[in-house]
């Protein structure tokens, strides 16, 4: 089933003959997530979960959905280009990447797309608004997998970066990519401006002033059983969206009937 649903691992000689209900694509980053987990830690995430939904779908709902290549191309706050390897893609050059994608999917009959996003820099609304102008048909969908679920019901001290949500996920999916024991702390600096603790307005974050290990969240109570539930619980939730997706056939299906 697996290189049905995965098009990172299948060939077209599988799925050409088949027929897929919409489009899935992961989009992370390219950074540094504290000194224990890789990189692309947010792409790889999105992916994972991606297909383990994308499989659920169709053994449950007997919906076949195709996950696209993870995009690892994200937006980063100031001071996180200072970070060796750490890079930065602007707005208009992730609206690119999407309008592209949308571009060649509509060419070839498709009219809908869930973006699974791993990367909290991330921000997709304004380009889905500008892409529904010039594919009016196409359906577009924005999410980001780690808040599909409450993480303080599913893990004891969760952060926001490479913390012990990402890093248990991580140890579930891919435990050869975690050395748990190079990991900092993983302690932040909150920002000293009490409208901005209390989010009266929005700052971007520097990141070399808040974290000294690029992470924010201790990883430490991180473990392989936590992130399967967490990550298993979280792809059933896209499970039942592609399946709710696949059964709209207009605008109006989106509401209720009057």
């Amino acid at each position: 089933m697996h290189r049905e649903v995965d098009l990172s691992v299948t060939a077209y000689g599988v799925t050409r003959p088949l027929h897929y209900a919409l489009a899935v694509l992961p989009w992370g980053a390219t950074e540094p997530h504290n000194l224990h987990l890789p990189y692309l830690t947010d792409a790889i995430l999105a992916h994972d979960v991606a297909v383990d939904a994308a499989e659920i779908a169709l053994r449950d709902y007997g919906v076949r959905v195709m996950v696209l290549p993870p995009v690892a191309m994200g937006a980063q706050n100031p001071g996180q280009r200072d970070l060796k390897f750490c890079i930065h893609y602007r707005y208009d050059t992730q609206r690119a990447i999407l309008a592209d994608t949308v571009a060649s999917l509509a060419h070839q009959g498709f009219r809908k797309l869930v973006i699974i996003n791993g990367h909290g820099g991330n921000t997709f609304k304004a380009m889905i608004r500008d892409l529904a102008v010039d594919y009016p048909d196409f359906i577009i969908l924005s999410s980001e997998w780690f808040t599909v679920l409450p993480a303080r019901e599913w893990f004891d001290q969760p952060g926001d970066h490479a913390d012990e949500l990402e890093t248990s996920v991580m140890m579930h999916y891919h435990p050869e990519l975690v050395d748990l024991s190079q990991a900092g702390a993983g302690e932040a600096r909150l920002f000293a401006l009490e409208s901005l603790r209390q989010k009266v307005a929005w700052l971007p974050r520097h990141w070399t002033l808040v974290t000294d290990d690029t992470g924010i969240g201790d990883p430490s109570l991180a473990t392989p059983e936590k992130g399967q539930r967490f990550a298993h619980a979280v792809a059933r939730k896209y499970a039942q969206l592609f399946d709710e997706l696949a059964r709209v056939t207009s605008p109006d299906d989106f509401y209720e009937k009057k």
